[in-house]
């Protein structure tokens, strides 16, 4: 695979540019609230205890599913959110991430 960066760094940064996105516009804070940096802790733990690695899959295609139900939820309503909008903020990352979501199946 060619990434820039550790696959897994590199869905840690994903992930925080999505929740800071999200917390900015629903929270309006210039920096993430409590709960939204509580999300992308829980979040980073479950990236660093991967069990595949530098071969991971995008979340979504993923057979495992590794977040407690309470947060899956509402890591999915920052994605819903966020998702779409990354297109404009990072642009690169949002087609890197749909380029290997799309490759992985």
């Amino acid at each position: 695979m060619f990434y820039w960066k550790d696959p897994i760094e590199w869905e840690k940064d994903i992930l925080e540019k999505m929740v800071r996105l999200y917390c900015k516009a629903k929270h309006q804070k210039k920096t993430p609230c409590h709960d939204c940096l509580e999300m992308i802790a829980y979040a980073k733990n479950r990236l660093n205890s991967c069990k595949y690695g530098k071969v991971k899959p995008t979340c979504g295609n993923c057979p495992i599913h590794c977040y407690k139900p309470i947060m899956r939820d509402r890591i999915k309503e920052v994605m819903r959110y966020a998702g779409p909008r990354m297109m404009i903020v990072h642009p690169l990352d949002a087609v890197w991430h749909l380029i290997k979501s799309k490759t992985q199946k």
